[in-house]
């Protein structure tokens, strides 16, 4: 990745961790960002005093001025490894992760929030493992190394032991995967990071879904058994594929909507600023 990508988001609710940063945090105090005025007798520090709010007061009432405190908040990603995340089609899969997970390390360490990640296959990878740093040159080189990492298996469920390597205070969590997984799994790795604000992020080919030939023979490979077989795509066959995509893609809709924020997909291309108005909430 040549080009470093910004990537601006903001966590869902108030952040609190004691840490100074750029997003709204829980407290409410003397320093910080203006939030509003509130009556002395609630908040009797006369260091606060407005003496212009207080004169505007009809009753007379004595204000203070209120100040919201900033928070920082740890971000990670969590990437699944498992053999399908090595598919290559309109675009390689591992190179849009790195490119995603880079750019996220850059701009979450350049306003003063960790970054974190963890890759997985059926176990949780240490040799791909970054405990949260706001050190900004070892966060982008972790993330540039999954461009080179080996995905392998059929199970993605060391992620679950990710979750409770990242379990305490909330965090936003990007999870990255193409979500070819159990419904109970899934269902179970959501519980997991219930805590968090949790982000899933879908990686999808035009290849898998879009591109396939109304007839005529496909050539398929397996990439979890590394098998190669050649199946005569038909009309009735493409549509049952399309459908079964499209139902996959709801399911996950409508798991990722429980715990609050919609999939973003990530479609043959990383687009830095839509993938930032997804985090933003616009």
């Amino acid at each position: 990745m040549t080009e470093r990508f910004d990537i601006a988001y903001r966590p869902r609710g108030h952040v609190s961790n004691g840490s100074v940063g750029a997003h709204s945090g829980v407290d409410v105090g003397g320093i910080g960002v203006f939030r509003d005025h509130a009556r002395f007798i609630q908040f009797p520090d006369a260091r606060r005093i407005d003496i212009r709010a207080t004169m505007r007061d009809p009753t007379g009432e004595t204000h203070v001025r209120r100040f919201e405190q900033r928070n920082s908040i740890d971000v990670y990603a969590l990437v699944d490894l498992s053999a399908s995340m090595g598919f290559q089609g309109a675009a390689r899969r591992l190179d849009l992760v790195a490119d995603l997970c880079a750019a996220l390390a850059f701009s979450s360490t350049r306003i003063g929030d960790r970054f974190g990640l963890a890759a997985c296959d059926a176990t949780l990878r240490n040799d791909l493992l970054l405990p949260a740093t706001r050190a900004r040159g070892a966060a982008v080189a972790a993330a540039e190394r999954l461009r080179d990492a080996k995905p392998r298996g059929a199970s993605a469920q060391g992620l679950l032991e990710a979750a409770g390597l990242i379990a305490g205070r909330r965090k936003l969590v990007l999870l990255i995967s193409d979500f070819r997984w159990p419904p109970d799994f899934a269902r179970r790795l959501f519980g997991r990071l219930a805590q968090h604000d949790l982000a899933p992020i879908l990686l999808a080919d035009s290849a898998e879904e879009r591109d396939l030939p109304r007839f005529g023979l496909v050539e398929l490979d397996d990439l979890e058994s590394g098998a190669r077989r050649l199946v005569l795509m038909r009309p009735s066959l493409r549509r049952r594929w399309r459908a079964r995509e499209a139902e996959r893609r709801d399911a996950l809709r409508r798991l990722s909507l429980e715990h609050g924020r919609p999939p973003f997909v990530v479609d043959d291309t990383f687009d830095a600023d839509a993938l930032s108005r997804h985090l933003l909430g616009l």
